[in-house]
């Protein structure tokens, strides 16, 4: 039997056809409840897109713990056969909603454990590194990589304008423009944590670690021309494929390994550990595995369960904590406001983002779009005499803390014997890619640069991969300098 329809609130509706009218030459009512509802509805059934990684995809699933780091953690999702569920969330970094997943762009890679002490996100991408250093920078990094304000389209120029005045990009260009800057599938590609976090065990030890989910289908990436190809045929190439292959029961998974590091080794390490633009050393700091993390179930609503969820680094577990990284701890504030921004004050009552923890206690109230609350008889504030809630003064050192010197300064990272901003940039280049790799590095970062780059900031960026490697850097501009000839042309002059 049909369903009948009905209003938001449940009354039923005489006609899902025809709007009420003064006759049948008549102008509309406005006391036609069911039309302004669905007219009022529809213009806000959209909800501001994310500044940052704004078109994606996502799914839910679990992790497995299979091997013993309990010596280092005493995290529970983390201890011997722990089964975790979880929600991951793979995206564009740069791109708006409706543009090509095929885009060459760093990926998104978050995910959010529904574990029995709340909830913990882990907030990456597919790379173990990024662009930048210091959030102060973040927001300048991002415009550069978006529109131009005057004609709102995207400009190479204004992108290599940025990454060439500052140096530190230089490691994360050299991934980006390499073979792993358009992966094949979000199933086809590593995930990282990115960040250095810090993990406490039982005893109180701490530990500083980084996070690796390697791909156990195998790593699988696209040509400039593969990509530019199906940006044209397929704009949500990558979420499809995702979802197609759940819904196949290709579950697809990834075994998660993480490197640490004991906190006395941090001071003294070859360069400064808590950078995100270096990695550190498989030989120094070999992984060890943790488990196995498989994607078995799609959303059941796309907008419910992943335009609504929201992952913060700012939610970590007992037995987890963070780090000196400037980034990360610039990270802690901004992602929680994002989302208070985007989708309200109350969006950790939302589905995809309520813990499942057994109890939340927590003494947030009111706000639009609250419908969760403490009973009555629970005080609203704190400290009372009432039998509210009450902070654990044992758990101070569940979340973990660091030594620091406590005069104010505005400064970078203590510099350590190999912390120049080139120097894992040239190591990438020399000794991780192979003779093909370099050729379509340079063949990558020559299209790309063709693609609009003006002088002054020209110059500049066949300075910057000299510095990254002097040979690269010599056939990055002979093969741009022949791009121009060839064309008849000249790079035309800075606006401005």
């Amino acid at each position: 039997m049909t369903k009948p329809t009905t209003t938001n609130t449940g009354i039923p509706v005489e006609s899902d056809n025809e709007s009420l009218s003064a006759g049948a030459q008549g102008p509309i009512l406005l006391h036609d409840h069911y039309l302004i509802e669905k007219l009022a509805q529809f213009n806000r059934e959209r909800v501001p897109e994310r500044i940052v990684h704004a078109k994606g995809a996502g799914a839910y699933g679990e992790l497995v713990v299979t091997n013993d780091v309990s010596e280092y953690t005493k995290a529970k999702l983390f201890q011997p056969g722990a089964r975790t569920e979880s929600l991951v969330r793979f995206s564009t970094v740069a791109g708006e909603q409706g543009s090509p997943d095929t885009w060459r762009d760093p990926r998104g890679f978050a995910v959010k454990f529904y574990t029995e002490d709340g909830n913990y996100d882990l907030v990456g991408n597919n790379t173990p590194i990024f662009f930048i250093k210091d959030p102060i920078k973040f927001p300048d990094f991002i415009r550069s990589q978006k529109r131009l304000p005057g004609n709102g389209l995207r400009d190479h120029n204004m992108q290599w304008d940025f990454w060439t005045l500052r140096p530190e990009t230089a490691h994360q260009v050299t991934w980006l423009m390499g073979d792993r800057g358009i992966p094949k599938t979000y199933r086809h590609m590593n995930g990282y944590g990115s960040h250095t976090y810090q993990w406490i065990n039982a005893a109180g030890e701490r530990f500083w670690v980084k996070y690796h989910f390697k791909t156990d289908q195998g790593i699988e990436n696209l040509t400039q021309a593969e990509a530019d190809r199906i940006a044209g045929a397929d704009a949500d190439y990558h979420r499809k494929d995702l979802w197609e292959a759940i819904e196949r029961g290709d579950f697809p998974s990834w075994t998660l390994y993480v490197q640490v590091m004991p906190v006395a080794e941090a001071e003294g390490y070859r360069f400064n550990p808590f950078d995100l633009t270096k990695v550190w050393s498989h030989k120094d700091y070999p992984l060890i595995e943790v488990g196995k993390w498989t994607l078995n179930r799609n959303p059941g609503n796309y907008f419910v369960d992943i335009e609504q969820a929201a992952f913060e680094p700012s939610n970590v577990v007992p037995g987890i904590g963070f780090s000196p990284d400037k980034m990360l701890l610039g990270r802690v504030f901004a992602y929680a406001d994002a989302h208070r921004y985007r989708i309200g004050t109350n969006y950790a009552q939302l589905p995809p983002n309520r813990a499942r923890a057994a109890e939340v206690n927590s003494y947030s109230k009111e706000g639009a779009m609250r419908y969760d609350y403490n009973d009555a008889s629970v005080p609203v504030y704190a400290p009372n005499s009432f039998g509210g809630p009450h902070a654990d003064p044992e758990r101070a050192g569940d979340s973990g803390i660091w030594d620091f010197d406590p005069t104010m300064v505005r400064a970078g990272y203590v510099q350590h014997a190999e912390d120049g901003d080139f120097t894992q940039a040239g190591t990438l280049v020399r000794e991780v890619y192979n003779d093909e790799q370099r050729d379509r590095l340079v063949d990558n970062i020559v299209g790309h640069v063709l693609g609009g780059v003006r002088e002054p900031v020209l110059s500049r960026v066949f300075e910057y991969w000299k510095n990254v490697d002097a040979d690269l850097g010599k056939r990055v501009e002979e093969g741009v300098r022949a791009g121009l000839n060839g064309n008849g042309s000249t790079p035309p002059p800075a606006q401005g």
